[in-house]
């Protein structure tokens, strides 16, 4: 493939560890970069609809970070067999994203001038925060590096046609499309001014309501400020952002604060081991598990302090539910049930793209290829037909949480068994008719829960569509599948 580059490009590997794109995936200012250039992504009408429609970044942000960054570690793989089968799950994934958008207009994830987009903001978004750190890249750097993003695009297109060969031209293609295509979408207004103010607690910080409410409560906005200050002028003013007064010093601060990391020695900074630990539940067996456990103890206690001296009117979490109620002894409320699992979009709303999400991220967690990751999401899309029929009273094709509360219905019918059995045969890897420790471990980032009896270090197959059932219908709460489908 031609990258129009200089004879910088060639003499390291596109891909691989000695990639100029994987040396920021470390970098604190990455994730500073990383918020900027989905704003971008979701300003382009096409991409807009489709994270509005389809994607879980508000329900469940930290579950969508994690899949993320572990799909660009696999892209930028020195294996070439491990970038083609990401790259073909990546397109299988697209290419069950399409609809419509509120204006009518048709979208669909694998228009390739889109795809194309979300390359583009992740090459400029890297090369702004080099610039507004202080450290800007040389030309044959950021030659190299846009060899590497076309090499991207191309591992999941086939080509990078729809990138300009050059890079002299490339700032002109997205100095077009950001004066001329973008829009000040719902998504990307979800991002910019809802996703920080609401943002719920990863895993590790889930029992500390009242300290991340006042965290977040000072962060959310500078993160927001931050952003919109650092988007390009056209699209500020073509959207009409509101423009903060220091909002400019106050990025400015950031990204250079953020470029000081550098002086750290290396390796005390990775990304992985603390999205890793961000996410880990409390009954995990990762060795990590007893410091995060520590850790929430000291979290706790600090979150009482302070809601002691400095009581929040706000957004805290969910309030305390009375001991005589159902959940108290284990059980979701009808209410909280729709909310935390069934609402996987975060829109208000249950329908197809909610129950594909959960497809989704099942095939993810097993990391299923074909045939087994379609008849999963045929399992679900039956499951969704049969809520349809029973929930849908009101014929707009989809269920709200009121449809939802009023029938009050047991879901465990022949499709929900159906999804269970399909899930369980994805799950046994080998074939045994059980999932072993191994397998469960894949699904769940667990050993078998304690409450789980096993008598052979083994999980059958009644026991597993049961527990399911239970989960799923009975609204029960269930250490294993909460960290699957209902935690952020």
């Amino acid at each position: 493939m031609t990258t129009g580059t200089t004879g910088t490009a060639d003499k390291a590997p596109l891909f691989g560890p000695e990639s100029q794109f994987r040396a920021f995936f470390d970098d604190p200012r990455w994730a500073l970069a990383m918020i900027r250039a989905t704003v971008l992504e979701a300003a382009h009408p096409q991409i807009g609809a489709a994270l509005a429609d389809n994607s879980t970044f508000v329900a469940h942000p930290w579950r969508r970070l994690r899949n993320t960054f572990l799909s660009m570690r696999r892209m930028f793989n020195a294996d070439p067999a491990v970038r083609e089968r990401e790259a073909a799950r990546l397109n299988r994934l697209h290419a069950r994203m399409s609809g419509s958008d509120t204006r009518g207009r048709s979208y669909d994830a694998m228009d390739r001038a889109a795809r194309a987009w979300v390359v583009a903001t992740l090459y400029e978004s890297a090369v702004t925060m080099c610039r507004l750190s202080g450290q800007p890249l040389d030309q044959d750097t950021m030659e190299r590096m846009y060899a590497e993003y076309r090499a991207f695009l191309a591992a999941l297109d086939g080509d990078a046609g729809e990138l300009p060969e050059d890079l002299n031209d490339f700032w002109r293609y997205f100095d077009r499309v950001v004066e001329d295509e973008l829009e000040n979408t719902e998504a990307a207004r979800i991002i910019l001014y809802r996703l920080f103010d609401h943002l719920p607690a990863p895993a590790l910080l889930d029992s500390a309501p009242t300290l991340w409410a006042a965290g977040r409560a000072v962060v959310g906005p500078l993160l927001g400020a931050i952003t919109v200050a650092s988007l390009p002028e056209p699209y500020r003013r073509r959207a009409g952002l509101p423009e903060m007064p220091g909002a400019p010093t106050l990025m400015q601060g950031a990204y250079l604060a953020a470029g000081l990391t550098r002086f750290l020695p290396e390796g005390w900074i990775n990304a992985e081991t603390i999205i890793e630990t961000l996410s880990l539940s409390p009954d995990s067996d990762d060795p990590r598990a007893r410091t995060v456990t520590a850790l929430r103890a000291r979290m706790k206690r600090a979150s009482a302090l302070l809601r002691l001296l400095t009581p929040l009117n706000g957004d805290t979490g969910p309030d305390p539910v009375p001991a005589s109620s159902a959940a108290a002894e284990g059980q979701r409320s009808a209410e909280e049930f729709f909310r935390q699992v069934l609402d996987q979009t975060g829109d208000g709303h249950l329908d197809w793209p909610d129950l594909a999400a959960m497809a989704r991220e099942l095939a993810t967690r097993l990391d299923l290829d074909e045939p087994e990751e379609t008849r999963l999401y045929d399992a679900f899309a039956a499951w969704w037909r049969e809520l349809q029929a029973a929930l849908d009273t009101d014929g707009d094709g989809r269920v709200s949480a009121d449809e939802y509360a009023a029938a009050v219905p047991s879901l465990a019918g022949p499709a929900l068994i159906r999804v269970a059995e399909v899930l369980f045969d994805a799950t046994d890897k080998d074939g045994s008719g059980t999932i072993n420790a191994d397998e469960h471990r894949a699904l769940f980032r667990t050993a078998f829960h304690r409450d789980l009896t096993t008598t052979d270090g083994s999980y059958g197959r009644s026991a597993f569509v049961g527990d399911f059932l239970s989960f799923m219908s009975g609204r029960r709460k269930n250490t294993a599948y909460d960290p699957l489908l209902a935690d952020a």
